[in-house]
C-alpha cells in the first residue's frame, strides 16, 4: 500500500477547487447559451411578424385605388373611364409585385411544362388558353398556372 504524502492532500483539495470552478463556468456558459437561444427565437418571431411590412406599405395604395375606382363606378354612368382607371391600377399592382420578385408564368402558345403548369382540360402539348395565371417568386413556383391544352 502506498502511503499518502502531505503534499497529496494539498493537490486533492486543489483538484476539487478547480473542478468546482470549472463546473461553475460550465453552468454559466450553458445558461448563457440557453438565454441566447431564447433571445434568438424571440427576435426571429419579431422579424417574421413584421417581415412583410414594406410589401404591405406598397400594396395599400393599390388597394385604396381599387376602392376609389369601385366608388366612382357606382356613381358614374360612363364606365369607359373606370375601365381605364382599373387598367392603370393593375399596372401599378404588377409593378409592385415585380419589385418584390414576383413574375407571371408565360403560358399561352408555350409547350406544357408540368413544373410550372397544371392542365385542367385537354390532352395536347401546347397551351391553348390560360384558366388562371401562375406565379413565381424569384424563380420558385408559388402558384402553378392552370391551363387548357389543345
Amino acid at each position: 500500500m502506498s502511503e499518502e504524502k502531505p503534499d497529496d492532500k494539498k493537490y486533492k483539495s486543489h483538484d476539487k477547487e478547480q473542478y468546482k470552478e470549472l463546473e461553475n463556468k460550465y453552468k454559466r456558459a450553458l445558461a448563457d447559451y440557453q438565454n441566447l437561444l431564447k433571445q434568438t427565437a424571440k427576435e426571429k418571431q419579431e422579424f417574421v411578424k413584421y417581415a412583410n411590412e414594406h410589401l404591405l406599405y406598397e400594396i395599400l395604395p393599390v388597394y385604396d385605388n381599387l376602392r376609389l375606382a369601385l366608388e366612382h363606378a357606382n356613381k358614374t354612368p360612363n364606365n369607359a373611364n373606370i375601365i381605364k382607371g382599373v387598367e392603370c391600377i393593375i399596372k401599378q399592382f404588377k409593378s409592385v409585385l415585380e419589385n418584390w420578385g414576383i413574375e407571371e408564368i408565360k403560358t399561352i402558345g408555350e409547350k406544357f411544362d408540368h413544373n410550372l403548369m397544371e392542365a385542367v382540360e385537354g390532352r395536347g402539348e401546347t397551351v391553348k388558353q390560360e384558366a388562371r395565371p401562375g406565379y413565381k417568386l424569384r424563380g420558385k413556383v408559388i402558384a402553378p398556372a392552370k391551363v387548357i391544352l389543345e
